[in-house]
């Protein structure tokens, strides 16, 4: 079954930004002394006292993914955590400092995720270090979703179980395909029968939500082989499905020149695996969430975008309607208030920073009341797929058609071909318009259109 259109597929699937924030980190300037973030942290201690979600980032890796696009450090030396494990405890406490302010009082946390990298490079021990400062400086509020990825080959059913006492209750699998010749291609050989075997360890430990990573486009994937990673995949049946299109970016990323281009999928077999993979997960019970997320219907993500409450931010879908997320460890971004800040990319930044005493910001960006505006219709496309005006009128004392007078021009071509309704009161993604919503949120995007190179950024399927 053809769900989306060959002729749609050529037209619309142009380089776009992934919309984990708006204006995107591309637009961050230079912060080096993280003005605005400490701005920002300050404010929120003075404020209502709301939760908020912190994000880890752990880069070690034992090997190298040669699609990998992450930040990352690939060592063997598991001795290099301590250092690591010990600068991150100098930034917690800087920025909790500042989130206690004058009433001296831990910050509430209803999220936390640990992403790389590889989390799982840090040993048991480490883990539970880390988890216990983060748990003596801030105060995480009962059900709190804390979640972590994890790289099949390093853990077992003992490390799961650990992890589960620790707290975590969601859980990530790093599959990307089971064909072993597309393994071999990337450089990230983890047979089935092992992935398999550690989600049923997952289930037995009562994780709330298990995810599993795939990306199409890899090197050797065509449908055939893909039909059966996807049939593999639906037979170990994960609560949320994440399915990630290869953006081949050799100039940016050193490691993707390791695969040879020759033998990559080319745009139409592409189109054919995400086709595929969207009817299987579909007919197996799936919900599409939004652009490349799946969920089983009982799954809370789901729940969530049924309820019109789907939130986004830099590690993607998200379920913490309206809450900052702080950012610690190299490369880590943070979005509080009208700030947003990136941390220094290497780790003898990070560790030259934070032995000054300062926090390891690098750039970062104060959003505007325009920047505000467009954050709110361009995250109402790719969360809820649809933009009511009254509301935003009311709130910013604005005229949408007016205001949005160039934007609504270039969705035009979208509504001519069925993917956007619009109307006086409200603007729409149709069914098939939600494969394409990154594209139509672009429109919105006033910085996309002031001298952008677009090639910068991956397609939009």
């Amino acid at each position: 079954m053809e769900l989306i259109a060959p002729d749609l597929m050529r037209r619309f699937d142009i380089p776009g930004p992934r919309y984990t924030s708006y204006p995107t980190a591309d637009r961050f300037i230079p912060d080096p002394e993280g003005a605005s973030l400490i701005g920002a942290l300050r404010d929120r201690a003075s404020g209502p006292t709301l939760p908020m979600s912190l994000y880890i980032h752990v880069p070690f890796c034992e090997s190298v993914c040669y699609y990998c696009a992450c930040n990352k450090v690939i060592t063997k030396d598991h001795g290099k955590a301590q250092d690591y494990l010990r600068y991150l405890e100098l930034e917690i406490n800087q920025v909790s400092d500042h989130l206690a302010g004058p009433r001296g009082q831990l910050s509430p946390v209803s999220q936390l995720h640990f992403g790389g990298g590889s989390p799982t490079f840090l040993s048991d021990a480490e883990l539970s270090d880390l988890v216990a400062r983060l748990r003596a400086r801030f105060e995480f509020v009962a059900g709190a979703e804390c979640s972590i990825e994890i790289d099949p080959r390093t853990v077992n059913g003992a490390r799961l179980a650990h992890i589960r006492q620790l707290g975590f209750n969601r859980v990530s699998f790093g599959v990307q395909d089971f064909d072993p010749r597309v393994q071999e291609a990337i450089h990230r050989v983890q047979p089935f029968e092992q992935v398999e075997a550690l989600m049923k360890e997952a289930r037995a430990l009562h994780f709330d939500s298990i995810n599993v990573d795939l990306i199409y486009g890899l090197p050797h994937q065509g449908p055939t082989s893909f039909a059966r990673t996807l049939e593999q995949v639906v037979r170990i049946r994960p609560d949320r499905i994440a399915l990630y299109a290869y953006a081949h970016l050799p100039a940016r990323f050193k490691p993707q020149r390791r695969i040879d281009a020759l033998v990559l999928p080319g745009a139409d077999l592409k189109l054919r695996m995400l086709d595929q993979a969207i009817e299987k997960f579909l007919e197996q019970g799936y919900e599409y969430i939004g652009m490349d997320h799946f969920a089983l219907p009982e799954d809370l993500l789901a729940r969530v975008k049924r309820e019109g409450k789907l939130q986004r931010n830099f590690q993607g879908y998200h379920t913490n309607a309206g809450s900052d997320l702080v950012g610690f460890g190299v490369s880590a971004i943070s979005q509080v208030g009208r700030a947003y800040s990136q941390n220094v990319k290497t780790l003898a930044e990070y560790y030259a920073a934070l032995d000054q005493g300062r926090l390891p910001v690098e750039r970062g960006l104060t959003l505007n009341d325009d920047d505000l505006l467009r954050r709110e219709v361009i995250m109402g496309l790719m969360c809820q797929g649809r933009v009511s005006f009254e509301p935003l009128e009311r709130r910013y004392g604005i005229r949408f058609a007016e205001y949005f007078y160039e934007p609504l021009e270039r969705i035009r071509e979208f509504e001519n071909f069925g993917l956007v309704v619009r109307n006086a009161a409200e603007i729409e993604v149709s069914k098939a318009g939600w494969f394409f919503v990154r594209a139509v949120a672009m429109a919105f995007d006033k910085y996309l259109w002031q001298h952008t190179d677009h090639h910068r950024f991956s397609k939009v399927l």
